[in-house]
């Protein structure tokens, strides 16, 4: 056999689940041996009797290329002279009673479009142009940032559209609404598309629908140099039992536990990975790498993260076993999110893992070194259930649900919060934002656009699936486009669009919006008693003691001489106002307003201001405007 891609060191690595580079030395990479070029091919199938491989450059005839076994690392490993980029390839596998199975390559870095499932060779040549971007990210510490995100599902958000499409219309877009960043839900490869992308069967490959890999990586590099942010959905917590994929690759339980009251989710039928052994959590770990380094990704938002946490989860009695200490808790999946953070915050500056964590689990963002899970930010799922559960009452019984507008305020610091309006909530019969809204077709853009104003006063960084902000009216379809002839047609969708683009420039423009979002200082109620009239009023303040003040009135009623507490005297601007007639409201504003002396909800000084029916609005002292 030809010399080895793999020195002694990768090896050791690779036997102590280390290696943090594992994408350089597995998978298919084009190298020259003798002055010869071709593919140096690497799987990792532990329990095969042999192992082969066939393609585009053998006739799909796997007889005369087989691989060699690295020993007791459980790699094997073939050179094949004249292999190219672009060719397709496949593994076969010698399982331990004989048979032979095919499988797609884990490591791959580019597929064949599905359903099809071959690997595809891959080089890339993609020269970056974000260096400024990540200069500035790696000298920020992003969680006390402005964070307004753009959830996108690329499938339907203009159907017909690759990534270098996207790198112009999408971009144009984020750009025109004033987004901080954009969510991509998963765009690593999976057979299925109607799974959204959550369950994946390549880790290493973009999907094939959208285009190369490299114009992925021209798709984030566009949105860098228009300042724009990039996430993305990660799903490490299953994936599915394809045959050709991860499921009993080797013809055993090799990614996922062998035990299916640990290896297999009942509910969504798919294998759980085996997180407590060490090349598995290598493979993962290494993959948040990758996506980080390899496409420059800003942060990843991890899928799921309570079903890793509980062995119980969506599990009835006798579905599932405890831990050593006999407690629920999936003790081998809690050390792996506390590697995986902990390496992401060491290696890339700047970066952020954030959590999709529904359950009351203490210390989902606190710091690994005390016991933490060791992300950066958490959906903040109780404030996304209990507002829109207000948000669908009629306003005359809005009322008898206050508390449940006001409770986030309760635990609002316990962890490092997103509040997050995603694509979750406008499928399955839930409706779409505007559907949920109570009232008439003006009464729901009203409550909407109150709503959002709201959401963007509250502490914590914000989340808007597509759609949201022009009031699509039906429930999200992946399956076929967004609604923009509501946009085109509609003067009243385009002011809700019109509400997304003023809050995200205020919002961008007063520290006072997110500079503190972590911190109870930031934060200092003004109204938070008042049911009667449907009324929420607060302050949000930044380090240079500079405030802003966010009054919301969720019923329809115009409410005059309205006193709030501001903390000094002078002109308040108002620069938000949600019922203005450019947004689609009945344009009743404050403009600017004096403030007197007088102490009003512990505030030394207060303004009296008129309330537009189903509206928020926002002042500033006019030296802060």
């Amino acid at each position: 056999m030809s010399e080895s891609i793999f020195t002694d060191v990768d090896l050791y690595l690779i036997s102590e689940g280390r290696h943090e580079q594992l994408w350089q030395v597995l998978g298919a990479h084009v190298r020259e041996v003798d002055g010869t070029t071709g593919v140096n091919f690497a799987v990792w199938a532990p329990n095969a009797l042999a192992v082969r491989i066939m393609g585009d450059f053998n006739g799909w005839n796997s007889e005369h290329h087989a691989m060699g076994s690295l020993g007791r690392s459980g790699i094997w490993e073939l050179f094949v002279p004249g292999a190219t980029p672009g060719q397709y390839y496949k593994y076969d596998i010698q399982t331990r009673d004989g048979h032979w199975k095919t499988n797609a390559d884990p490591m791959a870095f580019a597929t064949e479009l599905p359903p099809a499932n071959a690997s595809r060779i891959y080089e890339s040549s993609y020269h970056w142009n974000d260096s400024t971007w990540l200069t500035h990210r790696a000298q920020t510490n992003p969680h006390v940032q402005p964070t307004s995100v753009y959830e996108v599902h690329i499938g339907s958000w203009k159907p017909g559209l690759g990534y270098r499409q996207l790198a112009t219309e999408l971009v144009n877009y984020v750009v025109d609404l004033g987004y901080t960043h954009v969510e991509f839900m998963p765009v690593a490869e999976h057979p299925y598309a109607p799974s959204w992308g959550y369950q994946v069967t390549s880790y290493y490959a973009p999907s094939s629908r959208f285009g190369e890999p490299d114009d992925f990586r021209f798709l984030v590099d566009a949105l860098h140099q228009a300042d724009i942010g990039v996430i993305v959905d990660w799903v490490p917590a299953h994936f599915p039992k394809d045959a050709w994929a991860l499921a009993r690759f080797d013809g055993t339980a090799l990614y996922e536990h062998e035990d299916p009251h640990r290896g297999e989710h009942p509910d969504w039928g798919t294998y759980v990975f085996n997180f407590g052994r060490k090349e598995v959590r290598n493979f993962l770990t290494a993959n948040a790498l990758y996506w980080l380094k390899e496409y420059h990704i800003d942060a990843l938002r991890v899928d799921a993260v309570s079903s890793m946490l509980y062995l119980d989860y969506s599990r009835e009695e006798g579905q599932w076993t405890p831990n050593e200490f006999g407690g629920r808790e999936y003790l081998e999946a809690v050390s792996f999110l506390q590697e995986v953070n902990a390496m992401v915050y060491a290696q890339v500056p700047g970066a952020m893992m954030i959590a999709e964590e529904s359950t009351a689990w203490g210390g989902v963002t606190a710091p690994t070194n005390v016991g933490g899970l060791g992300f950066g930010m958490k959906w903040n799922m109780g404030w996304m259930h209990d507002s829109l559960e207000y948000m669908k009452e009629e306003p005359i019984h809005r009322r008898y649900h206050h508390g449940t507008m006001t409770f986030s305020l309760v635990y609002a610091w316990s962890e490092n919060y997103v509040l997050p309006l995603s694509h979750d909530e406008v499928v399955h019969g839930k409706g779409s934002l505007y559907a949920r809204m109570p009232g008439d077709h003006w009464q729901k853009l009203a409550n909407l656009r109150a709503y959002l104003a709201f959401m963007w006063a509250h502490p914590g960084k914000k989340l808007l699936f597509m759609g949201g902000d022009f009031g699509q009216q039906v429930e999200w379809n992946a399956g076929q486009s967004l609604d923009w002839h509501l946009v085109e047609q509609e003067e009243s969708h385009r002011g809700i669009q019109a509400t997304v683009r003023a809050m995200n420039s205020i919002y961008k423009s007063h520290p006072a919006l997110w500079e503190r979002d972590n911190e109870p200082g930031g934060f200092q109620w003004l109204i938070v008693d008042g049911s009667e009239d449907n009324v929420f009023a607060w302050l949000r303040w930044d380090h240079n003691g500079q405030s802003l003040v966010s009054v919301t009135n969720m019923s329809p009623v115009v409410r005059h001489d309205y006193r709030l507490g501001v903390p000094c005297t002078g002109e308040w601007i108002e620069v938000l106002n949600t019922d203005r007639a450019e947004f689609g409201g009945s344009d009743v504003q404050n403009g600017s307003v004096p403030g007197y002396e007088g102490s009003v909800q512990g505030q030394p000084a207060h303004i009296s201001v008129t309330l537009a029916p189903l509206a928020t609005s926002w002042f500033v002292l006019k030296t802060e405007r």
